[in-house]
């Protein structure tokens, strides 16, 4: 379970125990550990929570997105990271050029 490892780096990243996350989600601190370990799968719910509590996106906490703040993304610009990694590394090269044309000639 990819989740289980993003919460709990996701906490140590933060200098947060897993009291304070507990605290925050309404369980103890015991309970919350077995998120991080695997034992309980966590719902839902806690997911949207924790989501919110670090500022991430559901689908950087289970493991869908390697990038955290998906969310602040609007719908062009999600668009175009994903025809980004359609690309071939000689085409990204070259819409890296084509973009630094641009911008220079703003």
């Amino acid at each position: 379970m990819v989740y289980c490892k993003r919460i709990k780096d996701l906490r140590e990243d933060s200098d947060k125990t897993q009291g304070d996350v507990a605290e925050y989600l309404g369980t103890t601190a015991q309970h919350y550990g077995k998120y991080e370990n695997g034992i309980c799968e966590l719902p839902f719910s806690r997911a949207i929570q924790l989501a919110d509590y670090y500022n991430v996106s559901l689908d950087y906490i289970a493991g869908r997105s390697e990038y955290k703040f998906e969310q602040s993304l609007d719908v062009s610009e999600l668009c175009l990271i994903k025809m980004w990694r359609a690309l071939s590394e000689r085409n990204k090269d070259k819409v890296e050029f084509l973009t630094e044309q641009l911008l220079s000639a703003q």
